[in-house]
């Protein structure tokens, strides 16, 4: 059965634009290759002239630039003010510029070891380090051949200590957590004289959280945990204001961007060379973020031109939701064109789970399944019109990384059987599931061609594997979604919880006791994950490992929900990322 000429029109445009700067589409299966640069990828600039479409403008909040939706669709606006002209632009690029030569030699005039340390890590918490990777790189490297003086040195060189465990460790340096064995007392706790110190218990708090399975660190977290907490209520509120944002975002598990945005946020003006640093960081945030607002009407636009949201109404329209994934996965600007791929993959990935939780009746989902696992052009002839449009969409899009696909809609059908037949199943039967089913490993697999590394039988088998580095943010996901008390907006589907099975097995167990345990396997898939990005990862770049732990960092983002059923962190972080000013 052929489609009609409208819905002919819709794949041709989908064809023509999806993937479109990033993958060459190759007939064969397996026997193809990505044409990217191999890693080599042109950085972006600044400047370039990307052109809004006359009709469309990008984002219009109701409040003075605030979002005040939670739809996070492609009707949001943009108030006129919020866009960059180019003339502005430019001027902005040359005063970038400015700073950053500035900033440049500034980075060289650090008299001590412990000065290049808090310049590296002011770049960092400022998200301007990929300005200076190859500075970075080898003061690492120096630090590293030179780390005796400092953990060998006096005892009260606390703060010293904990800054360069976390530098080294999130550079992947071969650094132990016994470094800290020196600041415990003879039962092994850490000794009180340490609180004296706020700056070294921060710095004690942000290193614990790159914890790969070492009890040193449990102990340096919950140490730290409870004295700031308990700190609080002996402090000034803009100091409160800080303890608690550390405490609610730690560095390493959250988005570096964000984290950037809320320390100029909320850090006074600095003078001397701190005052460099921060201009450098305000006009790369501007510019990073006309960057982003670009991309996004791109995407908004190529999503309402292709219509499916009006063709498939059960569908959920997000496009503002689905491009924050993206943005925030490959945050350096130099991947402006893999952004929108991604989005366009993971808009996918939504759509099909709509079919799967919220329309599909059981025996349509068995055709579409079995439609996908054929992988071929005639197997639209036995489905409903509706799900022709997405298959034929998704066939002529993705030729190339079929087996991804297929895994997913497997894993959706799987779940799809269990609630036709309310079937609870085993615990751990519904994680090997969802680990597929969340969608993670088809981001990441693109992500991984994305970067450069060629479509050969060996790398396809190896992501096929899910290795750690993509099961990991998996489970984060899975488990982080389940938890959610409140489905997305607009969902009325079902597709189960891990809550559920674990306490289908547990029966004594209460609600709160489940949802610990959720919390505690959370905690330990960020170790899993924490020990493949820092020991286990040589396998892969350290672009694909830094998405890999992005995916990880955005998960609470996306699902943590309200009383409302809305996402107030996914909402915070639209507003500062792409609409609030600096």
């Amino acid at each position: 059965m052929q489609c009609d000429s409208a819905h002919c029109g819709i794949i041709d445009l989908l064809i023509s634009t999806m993937l479109g700067h990033t993958i060459s589409l190759l007939q064969h299966k397996w026997c193809c290759s990505l044409e990217t640069n191999h890693g080599s990828v042109a950085p972006i600039s600044f400047t370039s002239k990307l052109q809004y479409p006359k009709q469309q403008q990008l984002l219009v909040p109701n409040n003075g630039g605030v979002m005040s939706t939670t739809s996070f669709g492609s009707t949001i606006q943009c108030p006129k003010q919020l866009l960059v002209p180019n003339d502005h632009e430019e001027l902005l690029y040359l005063k970038h510029k400015k700073n950053l030569m500035e900033a440049r030699g500034l980075f060289y005039e650090a008299k001590t070891q412990f000065d290049v340390m808090l310049a590296i890590d002011l770049l960092q918490k400022l998200d301007i380090d990929y300005h200076f990777t190859d500075e970075i790189d080898a003061a690492i490297e120096s630090l590293y051949n030179k780390r005796s003086n400092i953990l060998c040195g006096e005892t009260n060189n606390f703060v010293e200590v904990t800054l360069l465990f976390r530098l080294l460790r999130q550079a992947r340096y071969p650094i132990s957590s016994d470094v800290f064995h020196r600041f415990s007392d003879d039962g092994g706790e850490f000794m009180p004289s340490l609180t004296e110190n706020i700056d070294g218990m921060i710095s004690l708090f942000e290193a614990s959280n790159l914890n790969t399975g070492e009890n040193i660190l449990r102990k340096a977290n919950i140490f730290a945990t409870d004295y700031l907490k308990s700190s609080m209520a002996y402090m000034e509120p803009d100091s409160v204001k800080c303890i608690q944002q550390t405490l609610d975002h730690p560095y390493h598990m959250s988005l570096q961007r964000y984290k950037a945005r809320q320390y100029l946020k909320h850090q006074r003006r600095e003078e001397g060379w701190k005052r460099v640093i921060q201009e450098l960081a305000r006009t790369d945030f501007v510019l990073i973020q006309s960057l982003h607002r670009k991309e996004l009407n791109e995407i908004t636009c190529w999503w309402k031109n292709l219509g499916l949201a009006q063709e498939l109404r059960f569908a959920r329209d997000q496009s503002v939701k689905w491009y924050t994934w993206s943005m925030t996965i490959l945050p350096n600007p130099k991947f402006s064109n893999y952004r929108i791929a991604l989005t366009k993959v993971i808009s996918f990935i939504y759509l099909l789970d709509d079919i799967y939780d919220v329309s599909g009746s059981l025996d349509e989902l068995h055709l579409f399944t079995k439609a996908i696992n054929e992988w071929e052009i005639s197997a639209i002839d036995s489905l409903p019109f509706y799900m022709r449009i997405c298959y034929m969409a998704l066939y002529n899009t993705t030729n190339e990384i079929t087996q991804m696909w297929i895994a997913l809609c497997n894993a959706f059908m799987v779940e799809a059987k269990w609630f036709a037949h309310s079937h609870v199943p085993m615990a751990d039967d519904y994680m090997r599931n969802g680990t597929s089913s969340c969608g993670v490993p088809v981001v990441l697999m693109h992500i991984f061609f994305l970067l450069g590394q060629g479509l050969t039988h060996d790398n396809v088998n190896l992501m096929e594997s899910y290795p750690k580095l993509i099961s990991s943010p998996a489970k984060i996901l899975r488990l982080w979604d389940d938890l959610g008390s409140a489905k997305d907006e607009k969902q009325n589907g079902f597709d189960g919880s891990y809550l559920e099975c674990f306490m289908k097995e547990n029966p004594y167990c209460s609600g709160q006791g489940a949802r610990d345990h959720v919390m505690l396997m959370i905690s330990k898939a960020w170790e899993e994950l924490n020990r493949e990005c820092f020991f286990y990862s040589s396998s892969f770049s350290q672009d694909f490992v830094l998405a890999c732990l992005n995916m990880a960092r955005m998960v609470k983002v996306m699902y943590t929900y309200d009383d409302e059923q809305k996402l107030p962190l996914l909402e915070e972080c639209i507003n500062l990322l792409l609409l609030g000013k600096v």
